[in-house]
């Protein structure tokens, strides 16, 4: 018998209840007694029998098998709430429905009753379960004198099983079980015997299910090194690395039930190869920035090995008065597990066309680097780049020649990135660069952090708040690459405002400043499972030195809907101003896929 099995068996063994139910074909009565709403609500969830009722079920075989069914699930829904000495009685049309032989099923049925006195709640006189390993912690609710649930049982056993896995006992099972009932005592007594096994090692891993991805590169991406101690949780891992690489639909790694002569556990890793090749488009579309395109084309399994290589092609400002239409291309290429399982290599190569209100640029650039994956919700980057950069504004005409060591991490806690109702997110972002020829040295440094809450269950509304901060460090503004200067207005920093309308002015030049601080808060309040109802408010500053030495500041606010779909929000914002400039518009319309942020 499995683990899972014997959980189940020991937490009703030797347990008994009588039931009966009553039903009629166009109404059913159900009785509880004493009756407790949140008990009574889950044992109407669990009866097949109502499920029936409310389905409009007629016939006579499916309401019996119903009635029949019911004793041990809802017999089940009273151990889990302590209550050991309940009665369930279903009769049909007077008989209850357990002594009805099959073959002797009624032509009809007129009246189907469901009547179930609850009983006291029994609490633990004992709650002993052992060896345990150690740091093992069990449930709270497993303790003498709590109430007597199944299901704290069941978390018990679970715990102390899981205890001694992460120990490498990887074969720790649970041996013997003794649960009685005092009916007498309203009292149960559980005696759980647990069976440790030997510290095992983790042994061949074999690969089933792979058509074209290569199976020694399967393996590398795993990371389960034969004859490391077994860790449950770096199976996991290994579930999560493959997972990530975009390349399989399913992946499932199963151990062994028996340990090889040599002490180590057999594994085996099961995939479903993914479609490689996929391609998608985008469009946004604002009354100041125009149309905004985008495509890609991605393979997941470009060289055999789980590799994948992306083309992202945009382009932006069609329509719009933002300066120009911008265009550009990206290619991108990672490795997984390279040099080890939770390091990808990537190299990056990009060519962009801008045509910004302050200055027009053609830039190229390559990075190389990696990417590691220091926990399950940080991700950290880092790579050395060189870019080249040909740039016209109101200082005159530049060309910038770079060497750059893009650095980033990220933390992402939240529960849907496309809409999030509750966690964090949190991104830093360092750009140190030297400069060749007579172009200065110094960094970029940007921050962005976002909080979802969400409040309220029948009309729940989601609070949602943005800090975006940004740096430029070393050169003066006339020296530095205008792409790494900082703006505020449009969609991205402060709807209700131009793109890119709040600057700073140098010798009576416009351009971008030193300094970037945002801020923008949401509330997002569901009205219907497709329809999202949002009011918004976004700020924005920037200054032409530091934060402390003074600067301009904007902001505007505004209303709009989001249409849930099964690939994120679509997205309708009208914004105003609130402060800034007196040039602004009186309204913008901003529509997009997904949440503002």
């Amino acid at each position: 018998m499995s683990f899972r099995s014997r959980i189940k068996a020991f937490a009703l063994a030797g347990l008994v209840a009588t039931i009966g139910t009553a039903a009629t074909a166009t109404d059913i009565n159900a009785v509880f007694s004493p009756s407790s709403e949140e008990l009574r609500n889950r044992l109407v969830a669990s009866s097949l029998i109502l499920q029936a009722e409310r389905d409009g079920t007629k016939d006579t075989q499916e309401l019996l098998a119903a009635a029949r069914a019911d004793y041990e699930r809802l017999l089940a829904v009273l151990y889990d709430a302590g209550h050991f000495g309940g009665v369930i009685s279903i009769t049909v049309d007077g008989r209850e429905a357990a002594n009805i032989p099959p073959l002797e099923s009624p032509d009809a049925i007129n009246t189907i009753t469901l009547r179930i006195n609850m009983g006291p709640i029994y609490r633990f006189s004992q709650a002993n379960i052992g060896p345990l390993a150690a740091q093992t912690e069990l449930p709270e609710e497993f303790r003498r004198g709590a109430i007597a649930s199944t299901g704290a049982i069941r978390d018990a056993a679970r715990a102390a099983v899981d205890g001694w896995r992460a120990n490498g006992n990887a074969l720790a099972d649970i041996g013997g079980q003794q649960i009685t009932a005092r009916h007498d005592q309203n009292r149960v007594g559980a005696n759980i015997a647990v069976t440790p096994g030997p510290v095992l090692s983790f042994g061949e891993v074999s690969i089933q299910g792979n058509a074209d991805v290569r199976t020694r590169r399967i393996n590398t991406i795993a990371g389960l090194t034969p004859g490391q101690r077994f860790d449950p949780a770096e199976i996991e891992r290994a579930e999560r690395r493959l997972r990530r690489t975009g390349s399989f639909r399913s992946v499932v790694i199963t151990e062994s039930e028996t340990a090889a002569p040599d002490g180590t556990l057999p594994l085996t890793i099961e995939v479903a190869e993914q479609t490689p090749r996929r391609f998608g488009f985008g469009a946004e579309y604002s009354t100041i920035d125009g149309v905004r395109l985008t495509g890609f084309w991605l393979h997941r399994n470009f060289l055999g090995g789980a590799e994948r290589f992306r083309v992202d092609s945009g382009i932006a400002g069609i329509g719009g008065e933002t300066g120009g239409i911008d265009y550009g291309v990206d290619l991108r290429y990672e490795r997984p597990a390279t040099p080890r399982a939770d390091v990808d290599l990537f190299a990056e190569l990009g060519f962009e066309r801008l045509k910004e209100p302050d200055f027009q640029s053609r830039t190229g650039d390559f990075t190389l680097g990696f990417t590691r994956y220091a926990a399950d919700d940080l991700v950290v980057t880092f790579g050395l780049g060189y870019l080249y950069s040909e740039v016209e504004d109101d200082f005159g005409k530049e060309t910038y020649s770079l060497i750059t060591l893009p650095l980033s991490a990220t933390r992402e806690r939240r529960d849907d990135l496309l809409d999030p109702t509750k966690g964090v997110f949190f991104r830093a972002e360092a750009t140190p660069f030297y400069g060749l020829g007579d172009t200065e040295s110094g960094a970029q440094l940007k921050f962005d952090a976002r909080g979802y809450r969400t409040f309220g269950e029948t009309l729940p509304v989601t609070a949602a708040l943005r800090l975006q901060l940004g740096s430029l460090v070393g050169p003066s503004l006339t020296e530095s690459p205008p792409f790494y200067r900082f703006y505020s207005g449009g969609g991205g920093t402060v709807r209700g405002q131009d793109y890119q309308s709040l600057a700073v002015a140098v010798n009576g030049d416009r351009t971008g400043g030193r300094s970037f601080a945002g801020i923008s808060g949401e509330a997002r309040v569901r009205v219907t499972d497709t329809i999202t109802m949002v009011g918004f408010y976004d700020w924005g500053f920037v200054a032409a030195e530091s934060f402390t030495d003074g600067g301009d500041t904007h902001a505007g606010a505004g209303l709009g809907i989001r249409y849930n779909t099964g690939i994120g929000p679509i997205r309708l914002d009208l914004a105003t101003p609130i402060s800034g400039s007196a040039d602004a518009s009186d309204f913008y319309i901003y529509v997009g896929i997904g949440q503002a942020f």
